[in-house]
């Protein structure tokens, strides 16, 4: 067979993150069998570097292992100069121990980490970096560094009481390999007494403000020594690594949503929508210092900074003062003399510089729109996507009966004692976007935060993260604090009358009285965009109506809907096998049972989404009205079908979906609902081992692919690795077709014996999750 020519990627060790530069190249020729590669073979060069008084070194050596480092031999250094007796030995002893000179973190704004990091626009030269990202720093020691003998370690830290089982005292070992969603760091550049370290962090670090320091020994026994840097990292949360839960994947919301120091915030009446802009101001000076300095002003332990959600809830509580010294006063007296009118504020700079530099003391006076123009401030400094949003004619319930209540007396005059709920011509709040592992799927995404007091949540006032899928379907058992905010922009205003008797009844209702023009600045542009559509489905359709009927059943006033007659009808989503296949159209059952001895009628409304495996919704891609018929005591299948043509440009990572069903029984006024998620199945790989499996003896094996999808596959990379077969790396295979068939023979020599796994995987934009293992048991000569 003529030699194959494949290309080989050594994995990039700085910034394999946007902004990184292209890893190095190398050429493979994958070598007919019988030919002899002459190649030392990485086992063996680690062997010698472990132990090199064991290893001697021979003329020739035969291997079929993959190089991705190249390793310069430097000139010997001059011997030098004898030392004399008398002060001789302690002089040796001292050029033996390794120490740390001198740290620089390579914080720049104008340098490769900050740039990296979308962290060069932020005021001041700290090393200000985002998770699960690489980064660099240089070390200038006392003597050139041996990686035979010298260890050497970092230390982070950060918060009063650093524990490493909390996540807040983190050990960086020196490693040859960086991988993926951990903490190691490798030396990149050796040049005589620097050395340039490419420091890696996992994507649910703990967010804030670490110090570092740098431990250095040798093997010969002596103390370690530490070297504490002189200056702080801080660590943010990171929307452009896709691990983390605040990740956004389009860079034009992320340019809107993290990085613009700007926008637009409306008030007014939904028939007289005015703007104002607003300067969040996130990355001016001493901004970051006051953001953080709210995070530690706080209850939360610093482990707790790992989580958005965590992180939103106490920016909620701490931007208003009402019962923890926060940000801002609140006051809608109309008397703001000893302090600053909430209409006079146009920026948040001013206000948190106020409350940084007085160690705390919370700034007169503030309004929802001052509230949410801070909060936007502090989430998008901290790293978080987030957005002010103003409401019209946002409900304000009190009495958590999902329903804005007008209570009237036996002549129809207003009982003011009781009409404590009230509907604001406009409420600003906030969005903030991340995943929800702690919710059902499909409730990540988008998030209501509001941190205007106005109800205790959990005995602070606080409001949110909730859902905004949550609150557009009525979901209100969902935490946190959803049913305040449906409430907010999607109550029925209830008019009660007192009878004689002391008793109340509904007299009438407003089914669109509240949440009207939902609003946010366009992405972009000046322009306001309305997303009432997210938070509600269309005012008056039966989805509506659904939504708002589910929520007031877990409501203190569950009887002001009519209960339904019977709940004597089923739905239940089916699928065949393992589901359905990447490529192909999806196709799920819809089962419908009707447990009654009359006949019922109902239309489903389904609705087919996008997911992203965190749980957040992309977007929908399929939406139908399904008529349902059944007889007495009927069971019905109705076939559902997505086409390939409707998927295939739209999926993500993961290749999840999920099918949304809604519906009312006709007969009953019963509710049917279900939310199915599912996932387009794809190929494995198939891998076929070659040969006897025996420690020393050049084997091979098969690695199969078949392309299931119609078009071509771009780019196509497999990565092959197996512990004690054979290292890790990485073959560019290019281009496959659609329905193509790929065969890659892999050839290797195994080192350890007993049980090994042959892994692969395939890595494409268009087609994800493609792996295969084999197993093989490895034999002694």
């Amino acid at each position: 067979m003529p030699s194959e020519r494949l290309t080989v990627r050594g994995a990039s060790d700085v910034g394999r993150f946007p902004g990184a530069a292209p890893p190095t190249m190398v050429e493979l020729t994958i070598q007919k069998e019988g030919e002899k590669k002459q190649d030392e073979g990485a086992c063996r060069r680690w062997f010698k570097k472990m132990c090199p008084c064991c290893c001697k070194r021979q003329n020739t050596s035969t291997s079929y292992d993959i190089t991705d480092k190249v390793e310069v031999t430097k000139p010997p250094a001059p011997e030098p100069a004898k030392p004399t007796p008398e002060n001789g030995e302690a002089k040796e002893m001292e050029e033996m121990k390794l120490s740390v000179r001198s740290v620089d973190l390579l914080s720049s704004k104008t340098g490769r980490n900050r740039q990296e990091h979308h962290t060069d626009v932020y005021h001041g030269d700290e090393l200000i970096i985002r998770r699960g990202q690489t980064f660099q720093i240089e070390l200038e020691l006392n003597r050139p560094f041996n990686a035979v003998t010298d260890k050497l370690h970092l230390d982070l830290k950060t918060g009063p009481l650093p524990m490493v089982s909390k996540g807040t005292h983190v050990i960086i070992p020196l490693v040859d390999h960086l991988e993926d969603e951990r903490w190691e760091a490798k030396i990149v550049l050796d040049n005589g007494n620097r050395v340039k370290l490419s420091v890696n962090s996992p994507a649910n670090a703990v967010i804030g403000l670490y110090g570092l320091s740098v431990t250095t020994c040798t093997l010969r026994g002596e103390a370690a020594t530490t070297h504490n840097s002189s200056k702080n990292i801080i660590m943010l949360f990171n929307p452009w690594c896709e691990e983390d839960t605040v990740f956004l994947d389009d860079e034009e919301e992320r340019k809107e949503y993290v990085l613009n120091d700007t926008g637009r915030i409306y008030y007014g009446t939904e028939k007289q929508i005015g703007a104002r802009t607003w300067n969040f101001g996130q990355f001016h000076e001493r901004i970051l210092d006051a953001c953080l300095f709210i995070l530690e002003k706080s209850d939360m332990p610093p482990s707790g900074r790992r989580d958005p959600v965590n992180v939103v809830r106490v920016v909620s509580a701490l931007i208003n003062a009402q019962d923890d010294f926060g940000v801002l006063v609140g006051n809608w007296s109309g008397n703001y003399s000893d302090g600053v009118s909430p209409a006079a504020w146009s920026s948040s700079v001013e206000i948190l510089r106020k409350y940084h530099s007085s160690d705390g003391t919370p700034v007169s006076y503030g309004q929802c729109w001052v509230f949410s123009g801070v909060t936007t401030t502090v989430l998008r400094c901290l790293g978080i996507p987030a957005r002010s949003v103003t409401n019209f004619q946002s409900a304000h319930d009190t009495d958590v009966s999902l329903t804005t209540d007008v209570y009237f007396n036996e002549d129809m005059e207003p009982i003011d004692y009781l009409n404590s709920d009230s509907v604001w011509n406009f409420h600003v709040w906030n969005d903030c976007w991340m995943a929800r592992p702690d919710l059902p799927p499909g409730n990540g995404g988008w998030q209501a935060v509001d941190s205007t007091p106005q109800e205790t949540s959990q005995g602070t006032f606080r409001c949110g993260p909730a859902s905004v899928n949550a609150i557009r379907s009525g979901q209100v058992y969902l935490k946190h604090d959803t049913p305040f905010v449906f409430a907010e922009v999607n109550s029925d205003k209830i008019y009660w009358q007192r009878s004689l008797d002391g008793t109340f009844s509904q007299i009438h209702s407003e089914k669109k009285a509240v949440g009207h023009c939902i609003s946010t600045k366009a992405v972009g542009s000046e322009e306001r965009a309305d997303i009432t559509h997210l938070y509600k489905h269309q005012e008056g359709s039966e989805e509506e109506r659904i939504a708002v009927e589910t929520a007031s059943r877990f409501g203190s006033k569950p009887e002001v809907y009519s209960a339904p007659m019977a709940e004597d009808v089923g739905v239940e989503v089916k699928m065949e096998g393992e589901g359905p296949r990447m490529g192909t159209d999806a196709k799920l059952s819809i089962l419908v049972k009707n447990l009654s001895s009359q006949p019922r009628r109902a239309t489903l409304h389904s609705q087919a989404a996008v997911m992203y495996y965190t749980g957040v919704l992309k977007g929908t891609i399929k939406k139908d009205q399904i008529p349902v018929e059944l007889l007495p005591n009927e069971e019905k299948t109705i076939e559902w079908v997505l086409p390939y043509q409707q998927y295939q440009n739209q999926l993500v990572d993961q290749a999840a979906l999920m099918l949304t069903l809604s519906g009312r029984v006709s007969e009953t006024q019963q509710v049917l609902a279900s939310q199915t998620s599912f996932r387009l199945r794809t190929p494995d790989l198939n891998i076929t081992p070659l040969g006897e499996a025996v420690v020393g003896k050049e084997m091979a094996a098969k690695i199969t692919f078949t392309n299931p999808l119609p078009r071509t596959l771009k780019s196509v990379v497999f990565r092959v690795e197996g512990l004690g077969l054979q290292k890790g790396h990485e073959v560019v295979v290019g281009d496959v077709g659609g329905h193509s068939t790929v065969t890659l023979t892999e050839h290797f020599i195994p080192t350890q014996p007993g049980p090994r796994k042959l892994v692969a995987s395939l890595d494409c934009k268009q087609l994800s999750q493609v792996h295969g293992v084999a197993d093989i048991v490895v034999v002694e000569k």
